[in-house]
């Protein structure tokens, strides 16, 4: 299989890079991602631990925008008190060479 070259998108045309950064760009989107790659499966208050200055508010919204883009699952269970778990869908799995290379890069900072 050939692999992909990057190339600018024509005028007008949906540029798929932006389309990324549009979803996975937003302050602590790529340490959510990041937490969840390395820790697998982690509970509300394990990622607002882990993500040190994050407010409650802003890694709900944060969570919730994932969720709808199909790149974390929100599962629920049947507790009292309830128990609820985030982890990466196989979409959100996708992003971990990228996590990979972006890190090796940092690494030459």
């Amino acid at each position: 299989m050939e692999a992909k070259k990057l190339t600018k998108c024509d005028p007008g045309m949906s540029c798929s890079i932006e389309k990324a950064i549009e979803i996975i760009g937003s302050k602590w989107m790529f340490l959510i991602i990041r937490d969840l790659l390395l820790d697998g499966p982690r509970r509300f208050g394990d990622l607002l631990k882990s993500l040190e200055g994050i407010s409650p508010k802003t890694l709900s919204v944060r969570l919730k925008e994932l969720e709808r883009h199909d790149i974390v699952n929100r599962t629920v269970f049947p507790e009292i008190p309830p128990h609820v778990e985030y982890s990466l869908t196989e979409k959100g799995k996708q992003l971990e060479s990228i996590f990979v290379e972006l890190k090796m890069w940092g690494e030459t900072l």
